[in-house]
């Protein structure tokens, strides 16, 4: 009883203890390195946890549904089992509409009431209500098709052999396509009508889709039952269509930016808990030598790492919340009013990671730390260390964390195996410079300095390699930040086009263009468009002859092998013209031998594509030949016209073809596209100015989303090297004051250090430069995909951050190392 009386005295006592020591002591620092885990961690993992589920539920949305069949075949669902899985069924074919003004070949969609499964079909009546489904009996017409068709909402329209009313107009579809070459206008009728108009008929070119809504584990069971054939494809959230690279460019530059801020936080912890031991050798050995036990020192020691890790949990918490919240800020017009649950699963994740990076971090300098000797009361001594102790097992846990974090993340772990590798080096060549450097006379201290830091090669090795490895990681998150932004800018800057005219006719061509420039719109040059298949390269075809003329009679059906080149499975877009895009790069070869072809450098690469070779191309039925002459790089992203194969005139301006232009029109110019489709009926417009201002606007919230990220990171770094060259100018501290009690001026011993710490931040800026350089180069090229570009500001502001860095750190406390003893 009276034991358990005196525990609870100690108790307080410890805890006032420890909270000295947090607040006054250098556990402070510990803290701080924790919660700093804690808070990037959670934030990163809500934030990613909130982004993908949105993605996902995006990206089924646009399906319509959560899986979906394509296929050129009818498919009976009564043969799969179903259960608890919602259908829907859709057929796709090509049609005429006329009415009393005009007619156009439309495309059909013909859907069950079910449809969609996902996402929002908004359909408008004469009555401006708002309709999600289609009915039998109804006809629903996309916008353009009210004025090349001159009708109204109430008309009989003629489609295909019957009639049918106009219901209204279609205000969103979830699978609208953004193709301006595969662009038809599209109707919505019932599945139960397509008879009565004649849609299915004996060499009916006809396109299935059957979705599927329901749980992942269900929709697996469906794939499993189901075998596909040649002609048939799953399309999922991952391949419904070309998804915007920078988004998940930002996603891989948010989770190396994260791993990189852990490994700073994680460096600062290490030095800091080892400092910590330091620094409490004298308190322990006197605790001993007064009759503290071994038991009664981890007691101690575990009560005060406890106090650290509840304030590091509290403060980590509320910073990680406050990120979180930051870092979705810029997003939250592009996100759902009602967002998806983080989960407890970043709470667990940032919590296990910040204690298994602590458990050795703390344990192997604490482990010393108990096992100090009292003789430390008189004279403070190296603990004698054994080969081997268990502690150093507990590595194994941060180790284990970085396996079931980072996964198989091939991109981050390549990452930092290559910055391993580079920092033995770079520390390799620190070192060959500071011998070259005893060869420079530059006044005794100079000289003082130099035989100080070679006298302690492997000190001084660690410092250089700690201050070169958090500058390098500092310049590599600030470079990826501006490389990507950069990048994204130049893919679709502001004056981008956002107005596709196509299917122009010759006779047409000139007045259109003209119509364009009286109104000054931004406009690319018109691109004659002529459609055809690639078929042989040197000889060797792609399809036997036979097959070559189904294939050709069977454009855009499914019905080709699967194992080929989507380019190859498709009709494709060709122009001609004297010179090339100015948007397009050529990377071999030159442009301008006859009769010659230039070719996009992806699908060259896909089929081997090389200068001089021999292409065979049809075009309605007609074969000629082009020598490949160039070889271009295509940016597909900058919403400019864009081809995969660009003629000179001489091989294709004898077929017929149809001209497209791209231009730039705002909000304040739209009657001008009213007055265009009124002048030229015939002519397709698509207006893109919607899709332009989102992604404008979402490269302009990610970009700030990486601003706050990449400062984090600089925060991180700051914070690093900051803890590391305190940590190293205190640990001079005993040596210069004994330099100082024996007479050393304050001039040569300031002299001195100012030269020792700037000639090591010296060489950390130039090595970091360097390092950095090489890595940026690594990832922009290997890891995103961008072209690469030197950063000679970096290597004047690198050195000179380092510098001023070690200044600013080491005025205070080099006044401090500079008075005598007492």
């Amino acid at each position: 009883m009276q034991s358990d009386s005196l525990s609870m005295k100690k108790r307080p006592f410890f805890l006032r203890w420890a909270w000295r020591e947090i607040r006054q002591g250098q556990l402070w620092l510990v803290t701080l390195a924790l919660s700093l885990i804690i808070a990037c961690v959670f934030a990163l993992s809500a934030l990613v946890s909130r982004v993908e589920g949105i993605i996902v539920s995006q990206g089924r949305s646009a399906l319509a549904a959560d899986m979906v069949l394509r296929s050129s075949q009818a498919v009976d669902l009564k043969q799969l089992s179903t259960n608890n899985v919602t259908t829907s069924q859709q057929t796709r074919f090509g049609t005429m509409a006329f009415s009393d003004n005009g007619m156009q070949l439309v495309s059909v969609k013909a859907v069950d009431v079910q449809f969609p499964l996902r996402g929002d079909l908004r359909l408008q009546a004469a009555d401006k209500s708002v309709h999600h489904h289609v009915k039998p009996g109804e006809l629903w017409l996309s916008e353009r098709l009210f004025s090349l068709l001159d009708v109204k909402v109430g008309d009989r329209l003629m489609l295909g052999d019957g009639e049918l009313t106009i219901s209204g107009r279609i205000l969103e579809d979830p699978e609208l396509s953004f193709n301006p070459f595969s662009q038809m206008p599209a109707v919505l009728i019932n599945n139960q009508d397509i008879e009565a108009i004649g849609g299915i008929q004996e060499g009916s070119r006809l396109s299935y889709r059957y979705y599927f809504s329901g749980s992942d584990s269900a929709l697996a069971d469906i794939r499993k039952q189901f075998s596909l054939t040649p002609s048939q494809r799953w399309l999922t959230e991952n391949d419904a269509g070309r998804s915007g690279d920078f988004i998940e460019r930002a996603r891989q530059y948010l989770s190396l930016t994260l791993v990189l801020v852990v490994l700073m936080a994680s460096a600062t912890l290490v030095l800091t808990c080892q400092h910590y031991a330091s620094t409490r050798i004298t308190s322990v050995a006197m605790m001993k030598s007064l009759g503290a036990s071994r038991r009664f020192l981890w007691r101690w020691l575990l009560q005060q790492i406890a106090v650290v890790f509840s304030v590091a949990i509290g403060v980590g918490l509320i910073l990680g919340f406050w990120l979180e919240w930051l870092l979705r800020y810029p997003l939250q017009q592009l996100l759902p009013d009602e967002l998806p649950s983080i989960g407890v699963a970043p709470l667990v994740i940032s919590l296990l990671l910040a204690l298994f990076i602590s458990l050795p971090a703390l344990g192997i300098p604490l482990s010393r730390l108990v096992n100090a000797s009292a003789m430390n009361t008189v004279q403070v001594t190296d603990t004698p260390t054994t080969k081997f102790s268990p502690m150093w097992l507990l590595l194994i846990f941060p180790v284990l964390a970085a396996v079931a974090w980072i996964g198989t993340n091939l991109f981050v772990w390549l990452t930092l195996l290559g910055m391993v590798v580079l920092l033995v080096l770079l520390a390799l060549v620190g070192i060959a410079a500071i011998a070259l450097l005893k060869k420079i006379k530059f006044g005794s201290a100079y000289v003082l300095a130099l035989s100080r830091v070679n006298r302690s090669k492997a000190k001084t090795a660690t410092q250089l390699a700690a201050l070169t490895c958090s500058l390098m990681l500092l310049a590599v998150i600030g470079l990826l930040r501006n490389e990507l932004l950069a990048d994204w800018k130049k893919t679709l800057p502001a004056n981008a086009p956002n107005v596709f005219a196509i299917n122009i006719a010759p006779e047409q061509q000139q007045a259109y263009l003209d119509y364009l420039d009286a109104n000054q719109l931004a406009r690319s040059d018109g691109y004659p468009v002529t459609r055809g298949r690639l078929v042989a390269i040197n000889e060797q075809r792609f399809y036997p002859l036979a097959e070559e003329a189904q294939v050709d009679n069977d454009i855009n059906s499914d019905n080709t092998e699967e194992d080929r080149d989507p380019a190859l499975r498709r009709e494709l877009n060709f122009t001609w013209a004297e010179t090339l895009p100015s948007h397009n790069d050529v990377i071999a070869g030159k442009w301008g031998d006859r009769p010659g072809v230039s070719v996009e450098s992806g699908i060259a690469k896909r089929l081997n594509i090389k200068l001089g070779d021999k292409l065979a191309f049809t075009v309605g039925g007609l074969e000629f030949n082009a020598i490949v002459n160039s070889i271009r790089d295509v940016e597909w992203r900058n919403m400019k016209p864009n081809f995969y194969f660009i003629f000179t005139p001489d091989v294709l301006q004898s077929f017929p073809a149809t001209w497209l232009v791209s231009f730039r029109i705002n909000d304040q110019q739209s009657d001008l596209l009213n007055t265009l489709a009124g002048n030229y009926p015939t002519v397709s417009v698509l207006d893109l100015r919607m899709m332009a201002t989102r992604i404008q606007g979402l490269l302009t919230q990610v970009s700030w989303s990486l601003t706050v990220l990449a400062g984090l990171g600089v925060l991180s770094g700051l914070l690093l090297i900051m803890t590391l060259l305190r940590l190293s100018i205190s640990e001079r501290q005993t040596e210069i004051q004994l330099y100082r009690t024996l007479g050393a001026s304050r001039k040569r011993i300031a002299a001195t250090l100012w030269f020792e710490y700037g000639i090591i931040a010296l060489l950390a800026g130039i090595i970091a430069a360097i390092g950095a350089e090489f890595v940026v180069g690594l990832l922009v090229v290997k890891g995103f995909e961008l072209p690469f570009t030197l950063h000679p500001l970096m290597w004047i502001g690198l050195p000179v951050l380092a510098i001023g860095l070690v200044y600013l750190v080491s005025r205070s406390q080099i006044k401090k190392l500079l008075l005598p003893l007492r």
